[in-house]
């Protein structure tokens, strides 16, 4: 988001990333808003790529709306990142022009069709099946056990923090307070 590249925050990142050497991508959609505010108003630079070249980071701005063009930008950065051991600053454009009158999806549908990959009749066939497929897997996890309240707390330290168990016990606290707005399959 454009309004962290304001922050001491991604400043310091980017330079701890670039004299380290540390192997990362930074991602920065550039909607040209930080926050409530035009970029124009935050910074004078052409967008948040100079900002990296000038901590010696590799930059590139790509048009987020194109799939194609994301997804060879990203694949390149992953093999610089991953061989040569130094990190890489993506931002990816956001323009209104873009999202509205070039909708990615839109963009991509009229590639595959235009080499003949893809027809309307495949992609109405497909959206019916992803439906179909939805709609049984939720039938599925309705009539699936819910897990005891326990494994909330419990799937990812072998000994909780106290901070857990504090939730843990500030929502027992709360269920046994309130039991007409909890299910009565929920044991505290």
């Amino acid at each position: 988001m454009v309004a962290g590249t304001s922050e001491g925050d991604f400043h310091a990142g980017l330079n701890f990333a670039a004299v380290m050497e540390a192997p990362v991508i930074f991602f920065c959609r550039n909607n040209g808003w930080a926050i409530s505010t035009n970029v124009s108003e935050q910074f004078r630079s052409d967008g948040i790529v100079v900002k990296g070249r000038a901590y010696g980071i590799r930059s590139i701005r790509v048009d987020r709306n194109d799939a194609l063009a994301v997804y060879s930008v990203v694949c390149a950065a992953r093999e610089m990142a991953i061989n040569e051991q130094r990190p890489i600053l993506i931002e990816l454009d956001e323009i209104v022009y873009w999202k509205n009158a070039r909708n990615p999806v839109n963009r991509f549908r009229n590639w595959v069709q235009n080499y003949g990959w893809w027809s309307e009749q495949q992609e109405t066939q497909l959206r019916n099946s992803v439906r179909k497929q939805l709609l049984e897997a939720i039938q599925v996890a309705e009539k699936t056990e819910k897990p005891p309240l326990s494994e909330m707390f419990s799937d990812v330290y072998d000994y909780p923090p106290s901070n857990l168990e504090e939730q843990e016990k500030h929502l027992r606290e709360t269920i046994t307070r309130h039991p007409n707005d909890y299910p009565s399959d929920i044991s505290v």
